[in-house]
């Protein structure tokens, strides 16, 4: 008896070992240069990847392919812009197969680095190729769209005749042209409105790391009759959203993604967002290139749109609903123009 029970657990342990020499073990970065292992480096601006919106956004479309795909992902935090290349290269370096940054502010840095590293693809967010480069993607959006509809809904809603805008710095062309996309939108509705705009005073390094100032700044809109805010500026315009979310009654709308998501805080105003659907056009670029090595040098168009109106959704007419459908098909076909950009 004896004899037949450790045999048997001569077996278990056989076979126990074989199932751990079966199973693969999880990548590292020492597995980078393995052509079976793909690895997703994301580089950010001088803004942080929790921002609850642009960082964000891109970061999670990096986490998808991590979780469909068996990515091996990592990410750093830019603190200083002097840092852009040597932060690409910490990933470069150890043969990542595809390098995302972030941001405007980082396009001469990418560029130069996709010039550095010819067998590393990279994906700029918000970055405009004048020059096709055969590993280099910029992604762009038409934020004027999504500012467009985000405007059109704040003058439909508005009681008071008065709607407001936080925007980061207006040396980045894509919060630009959220800002003029929300004014045209809401001219669009009502010739007659008022908008209240403002852009962050101070540079890259601040611009969207500010949350003070957006609260601040929301608040001197509210005490001038502004009963819808728009917040388009990472944590600055988080912080925007978070001060209209203390006052009964006012509505705020967000940006980038669907922030009901990443900033609960707002909930209470939070009546959409403008976004940029940077996620999934993260997604789809890496699977592309996964599945059969595929990849759109030059520019590559993402969607925008707006956002669930989530709990706010009986509290919106459907006329409101109506007329944003029909805009959005305008803006989609050409009958409606932002005028951004003419």
């Amino acid at each position: 008896m004896f004899k037949k029970l450790s045999a048997i657990l001569v077996l278990l342990m056989v076979a126990s070992m074989l199932l751990g020499a079966c199973k693969k073990a999880a990548p590292t970065e020492a597995d980078c240069a393995d052509a079976d292992v793909l690895c997703v480096g994301l580089v950010t601006d001088v803004g942080e990847i929790d921002d609850k919106s642009f960082n964000q956004s891109a970061w999670e479309g990096v986490k998808q392919a991590e979780t469909e795909l068996g990515a091996l992902v990592n990410y750093v935090e830019t603190k200083d812009a002097k840092d852009y290349l040597a932060n690409i290269a910490l990933f470069a370096d150890k043969k990542y197969d595809i390098i995302i940054t972030v941001g405007f502010a980082m396009t001469d840095a990418t560029i130069e680095a996709a010039g550095m590293y010819p067998d590393i693809k990279f994906i700029g967010i918000d970055q405009y190729q004048g020059t096709a480069i055969p590993n280099l993607a910029g992604v762009l959006f038409a934020e004027d769209k999504a500012g467009f509809m985000a405007g059109a809904l704040a003058a439909m809603m508005t009681k008071t005749g008065t709607i407001a805008g936080v925007f980061g710095t207006d040396l980045v062309p894509p919060v630009v042209a959220f800002k003029e996309g929300y004014e045209a939108g809401a001219l669009y509705i009502n010739p007659d409105i008022n908008i209240i705009s403002t852009f962050h005073p101070g540079g890259l390094d601040v611009a969207f790391t500010d949350p003070e100032w957006g609260a601040t700044t929301a608040k001197q809109a509210i005490d001038n009759g502004a009963d819808v805010v728009f917040g388009a500026g990472g944590k600055t315009g988080n912080g925007a959203l978070i001060e209209v979310a203390g006052n009964a009654g006012l509505y705020c709308i967000g940006v980038d993604s669907d922030q009901w998501e990443t900033v609960p805080e707002a909930h209470s105003c939070l009546i959409s967002s403008a976004m940029k659907l940077i996620t999934p056009s993260v997604f789809a670029i890496i699977s592309g290139f996964e599945a059969d090595g595929s990849f759109p040098a030059g520019n590559y168009l993402g969607p925008v749109g707006l956002a669930s109106f989530h709990d706010f959704d009986s509290a919106i007419p459907q006329t409101v609903k109506d007329q944003l459908t029909a805009i959005d098909a305008g803006l989609k076909d050409g009958t409606i123009s932002t005028g951004y950009g003419q």
